[in-house]
């Protein structure tokens, strides 16, 4: 597939995404929002993909919404931007989110606003030591938005997630690693390797799993745990059913590491 504002490369089972308006700093405008959309979709039904590295080209994963398509043109009211090319960016979140498969993100530089909350919306985030998150929102007098005030108090918790949205301040990698917004810090020049690394395991791994794994997650702070119990019993019983379970069994017995299928 071929993009303006993203590149996409597929390769032994990884899907190398990157956000690619380095002259903005990728900042999200309604064009990439719709091209991450159409993306992620597509992923979700290639079954050649079985795990995505998310990255920013240039200087900076992601600087946020883009504010010169916020600034009115003449006839167009000031909120406007918030209707449409929001959903858009707001249905990729969704995406990322529901994908059964799974995403980490290499996070070079800032990851502002949305783009913040773009990162924290994946299952796995590697940070170069350049890394900078902010919620930045408060500045224009906006509240968070790309599920900012979903994912970051379940991730820092709620009283460091109100600090950050109330003040906007910048969080640097290290203090990100240290309060759980990231998974790990490397050197710059080796983000993407790290990332990449760590994706490609799991691109190996038993997708099918992972997948029921991410469904699971995203119910389990709505549901009792009655009914968590009862989804986790209803992913076993499916998931015995795959080639991957008794692959898993046959190499614990044998003590070698499993081969899987991702199915």
């Amino acid at each position: 597939m071929h993009f303006k504002t993203l590149l996409l490369e597929i390769k032994s089972g990884l899907a190398w995404l990157t956000l690619n308006r380095p002259e903005a700093l990728n900042a999200l405008n309604f064009e990439m929002g719709r091209e991450l959309l159409t993306a992620l979709r597509h992923l979700r039904e290639t079954e050649a993909v079985r795990a995505m590295l998310l990255t920013g080209a240039g200087r900076a994963f992601c600087a946020g919404g883009d504010l010169k398509e916020m600034i009115p043109a003449e006839g167009r009211k000031p909120e406007t931007f918030f209707e449409e090319p929001l959903k858009a960016f707001h249905d990729a979140i969704l995406a990322i989110r529901e994908i059964p498969k799974p995403v980490v993100a290499a996070v070079n530089g800032h990851a502002s606003g949305a783009g913040c909350n773009l990162a924290l919306a994946c299952d796995y985030r590697v940070a170069g030591e350049g890394a900078r998150f902010n919620q930045a929102f408060v500045r224009l007098g906006l509240v968070p938005d790309c599920g900012g005030t979903f994912t970051l108090p379940r991730l820092v918790g709620w009283g460091r997630a109100s600090e950050l949205i109330l003040t906007g301040r910048v969080v640097q990698a290290r203090e990100a690693l240290q309060w759980g917004m990231v998974n790990e810090v490397v050197p710059d020049d080796q983000l993407l390797a790290a990332a990449a690394g760590f994706a490609e395991k799991l691109a190996s791994g038993p997708t099918a799993a992972f997948g029921r794994a991410k469904a699971l997650l995203n119910r389990s702070f709505d549901a009792t745990l009655e009914s968590q119990v009862e989804a986790e019993r209803r992913a076993q019983v499916e998931l015995g059913g795959t080639a991957d379970f008794p692959e898993g069994l046959r190499a614990f017995v044998e003590k070698r590491a499993p081969k899987f299928e991702g199915k």
